[in-house]
């Protein structure tokens, strides 16, 4: 991180690609390098979320809570392999520190644009329109909650979906209309629960006097161990299964 933070001050645009992990072990770097100074340096943080096979210490989970205590960066999670690149791009040419998690494995296979235009800083992206319940996913979560919210439409409930794209900044404007529209909200991550993605927009909320029953899925306050990562993540409540039940529940008040 210092030596990225050497690039930028000589005017270049360094992008440190690095595990989200180890990133932890630079968090003073990042504070007083890169966030201190303001300077344009790109954090691409790969094995974001629950890693599998990689074992217990490489999971992804606490990048989220400890670098949006930080003044100046920018984060972002893209919901697939287009928007990841939109994303990098955004990232490099921002002007200020700025950070993108992706996760392990293989991407969803969506057509990729060109050429690449980045995006708003800031802005998120509606995907459903609803009224019953309104779900804000992040990232990974992104496709998920459209599955979860196309099973939920069968039974009558109607989902709206919000690809939030930022964590810092978040999307107050849109996070604002639909909490509002919407009986109930659900925010849906793949990362540590406490100081997370799901805590600020419930922080949001909150100060904007938004008031409506509210489930934060996310990944609980205890350390995850070495598995397969589809049986981990349905194990945490993320996976397909456990998620539809929960938000089920969840609506029907159970």
């Amino acid at each position: 991180m210092t030596f990225a933070a050497g690039l930028a001050v000589q005017g270049m645009r360094p992008v440190a690609a690095i595990y989200s992990t180890f990133l932890q072990r630079g968090f003073d770097q990042v504070l007083h390098d890169v966030c201190l100074q303001n300077l344009p340096v790109t954090f691409a943080l790969d094995r974001a979320g629950i890693v599998g096979a990689d074992g217990p210490t490489h999971h992804g989970l606490y990048d989220l809570s400890f670098l949006r205590c930080m003044p100046n960066i920018v984060i972002m999670a893209p919901k697939d392999e287009n928007e990841l690149r939109r994303m990098l791009l955004t990232a490099i040419y921002c002007n200020r520190p700025a950070t993108l998690r992706y996760p392990r494995g293989s991407a969803l296979g969506v057509p990729l644009e060109d050429p690449i235009t980045p995006l708003p800083i800031g802005k998120g992206e509606l995907l459903r329109e609803g009224d019953d319940i309104l779900l804000v996913a992040l990232g990974t979560m992104v496709n998920p909650a459209l599955q979860t919210a196309n099973r939920l439409s069968q039974d009558g409930i109607s989902c709206a979906v919000i690809n939030a794209r930022f964590v810092k900044p978040l999307d107050e404007e849109m996070l604002a209309t639909w909490s509002n529209r919407c009986a109930r909200i659900a925010i849906i991550e793949e990362g540590c629960a406490p100081g997370g993605f799901s805590s600020a927009v419930t922080e949001f909320l909150a100060d904007a006097g938004i008031q409506r029953p509210i489930l934060r899925c996310a990944l609980a306050d205890h350390l995850i161990q070495h598995g397969d990562q589809n049986r981990l993540l349905e194990e945490e409540g993320l996976g397909p299964e456990s998620l539809h039940a929960r938000l089920r529940s969840f609506i029907r008040g159970e």
